[in-house]
């Protein structure tokens, strides 16, 4: 069933970075096989075929976990993997040296590692000399490629429009904000964009530079797009090898830039002054920049202050979760997109147990309808029901007493233990999913948590951005953290 493979690609295109899956995901040939399991019951087998042992072997050994996690997602459970190549045999021999476009998947994991090495501040001048051996035989520094028109590869590989984006009163003051930034004639040329995870922040921005490009096939437009973390590696390369300039070049010639989790410069001083100054010149030339953050401006502890000014010199918008009527939209629009008839009935139940995370709504409904065209019947509520209670996490109303309860049963500690002063590792872990997941599902401030465990709100921020970055990595620690954030809360849902 080679669809189901497409299915599963897609979602790992939201998850992994996008040079990493046109380089070693999007080749692969995948076919699902069903298995007979115990008791009846269906079990799946996933084959994906490379062109040879050297990316059969690294497929394998380093994207194992994320291709079964996003075929979890997909299928409702979780399949065996095996990724096969021309041979079937194991690379036993020096691997061919790689193509140009394999030395930049290289280089981004160059520096995936040098990160994961680094201490958990991420130092910006890392200087282990075995990350610097081994950079100095690739091509450096890591580059990613300028969106000029519609016919960059790049410009093809954005995942949203303002034509798909359902506009409610969660989110329609910055579905505004993001429509007017596009118009030079706009006083302005700042646009902040902050919500939970989940909730449209990078739909927005995505749209925004894909609207740009398009109309850049007439103007000539260059737009860069990135996070703030590969903005961070950049700038240090650059200031590495001596750089600068190039760098200088880069970004402040654009006409607009967009920067995604603008709270990962916390604390990297030398970052923010570079970012500052290219601020202040794309401004000053009459560029535009668009920036998203899990926390508002306010928030930013840590950030220099006259970034921050910069920040809130322009429109600062925040996305709330969105209201029944606008997951009924979004529900609706998907389905249609797909050509799925979605029976009113199922709609609803997904709205109304599916109330936090747009993201994990969409992806309850691509689940149910690839269910449903495997098993060659139409979308019930029984399968919807039967994909919510294995695939989502819903929205549950948790209090704070709720959470310091499940995270110390998780990590088998006391309350007293999770609020010390202690440094030991396992008590802050412990204390940075506490944090996590009182941002996530309650609407107490940074500071009311920091004041629950003893800890300023600047430590809640570093905490949290810890957190997210480790899950955002899929290290073995930021999948174990996954694990233990999925299991409170589906205790949660059942207590």
């Amino acid at each position: 069933m080679k669809a189901c493979w497409s299915q599963i690609l897609i979602q790992l295109h939201k998850d992994l970075p996008e040079p990493q899956c046109k380089v070693w995901l999007d080749p692969l040939k995948g076919e699902l096989h069903a298995l007979s399991g115990a008791k009846g019951a269906k079990k799946w087998r996933l084959e994906l075929k490379a062109a040879n042992d050297f990316v059969a072997n690294w497929v394998r050994e380093r994207l194992s976990s994320a291709i079964l996690q996003a075929a979890s997602e997909v299928l409702g459970t979780r399949p065996e993997l095996a990724v096969l190549s021309g041979s079937d045999k194991t690379q036993q021999e020096k691997p061919p040296l790689p193509s140009p476009l394999s030395r930049r998947a290289l280089n981004v994991e160059l520096k995936a590692e040098r990160e994961k090495n680094s201490r958990a501040s991420l130092s910006e001048f890392p200087s282990s000399p075995a990350v610097l051996a081994a950079s100095e035989q690739l091509v450096l520094p890591v580059t990613m490629p300028h969106v000029r028109s519609r016919q960059s590869a790049f410009v093809r590989g954005w995942k949203y429009s303002f034509a798909d984006f359902v506009v409610g009163a969660s989110n329609q003051l910055a579905h505004a904000a993001a429509t007017q930034i596009l118009h030079a004639t706009e006083p302005v040329d700042m646009l902040f964009l902050s919500s939970a995870s989940g909730l449209g922040k990078t739909h927005l921005a995505q749209a925004v530079g894909r609207a740009l490009c398009e109309e850049g096939d007439l103007s000539g437009a260059q737009v860069e797009y990135l996070t703030a973390e590969e903005y961070t590696s950049l700038f240090v390369q650059a200031s590495r090898f001596g750089q600068m300039g190039d760098f200088n070049e880069r970004f402040r010639n654009l006409d607009m830039l967009l920067l995604e989790d603008i709270h990962f410069l916390r604390g990297k001083d030398k970052t923010q002054e570079a970012l500052l100054a290219t601020i202040k010149t794309l401004q000053s030339r009459g560029g535009r920049v668009v920036l998203t953050s899990s926390f508002a401006p306010r928030d930013l502890q840590g950030v220099d202050s006259q970034l921050v000014s910069r920040f809130c010199s322009g429109f600062v918008a925040s996305i709330a979760r969105p209201d029944r009527e606008t997951r009924l939209h979004i529900l609706q629009r998907k389905a249609r997109k797909n050509s799925i008839i979605l029976p009113d009935s199922v709609a609803a139940m997904l709205a109304d147990r599916i109330t936090g995370d747009v993201r994990m709504l969409e992806g309850c409904l691509n689940n149910l309808t690839l269910q449903a065209r495997l098993e060659g019947c139409p979308v019930t509520e029984a399968m919807a029901y039967e994909v919510i209670r294995q695939v989502a996490q819903e929205h549950s109303t948790l209090t704070l007493e709720e959470v310091v309860d499940l995270v110390c049963r998780s990590y088998k500690l006391t309350p007293s233990q999770l609020a010390s002063r202690s440094r030991r590792q396992e008590l802050v872990m412990a204390r940075n999913t506490a944090y996590f997941l009182l941002r996530k599902h309650t609407d107490m401030t940074l500071e009311e948590i920091g004041n629950r465990f003893n800890r300023r709100h600047s430590s809640v921020l570093k905490g949290i951005t810890s957190l997210e970055r480790e899950i955002s990595r899929q290290s073995p620690l930021g999948r174990q953290i996954s694990h233990t954030v999925h299991l409170i809360e589906k205790t949660s849902l059942h207590a």
